[in-house]
């Protein structure tokens, strides 16, 4: 009969059926690799693949998360992203129509909103901006208490 760990109780299980490894996990990863162990047979004691555990050993414990390199859609748009946003006076849905049809690219509403946020806060930060005039002490216009 399998011993049942403590730490198992606490491990994270993806819907995918994948279990996240716990610091215990990964310790122990590490101890029973100092010890001589093959990656191999801590996997087995662990239940987990040998890739999972070489992954862990050869980054010495936690593993920084790494999201997937991909194209994205609107890559290389930027500037004419900008350009439109401020034409269109941040109306992205307008930009997205002008994407279609202009540069033969289709995205969400959503994804082309988070391309031109950045853009969209120039715009708020642009509109608040006000122009402060100053007038020479000599012609400012002043007020009487008499009412002259």
């Amino acid at each position: 009969m399998k011993q049942e760990r403590i730490t198992e109780g606490s491990s994270w299980i993806d819907p995918r059926g994948q279990v996240m490894k716990t610091p215990d996990d990964m310790a122990e990863m590490l101890r029973l690799r100092a010890c001589g162990w093959g990656l191999k047979r801590i996997a087995r004691q662990l239940g987990c693949s040998h890739h999972t555990v070489k992954g862990y050993v050869v980054a010495g414990g936690v593993k920084a998360f790494k999201s997937p390199e991909r194209p994205k859609h609107l890559d290389g748009l930027e500037g004419w992203l900008r350009e439109r946003l401020i034409r269109h006076r941040g109306n992205a849905d307008v930009v997205r129509q002008d994407l279609l049809a202009e540069q033969g690219v289709t995205v969400s509403r959503r994804t082309l909103q988070r391309a031109v946020q950045p853009y969209r806060q120039a715009l708020k930060a642009e509109a608040l901006a006000t122009t402060r005039f100053e007038t020479p002490p000599v012609r400012q216009l002043q007020r009487t208490s008499n009412g002259t």
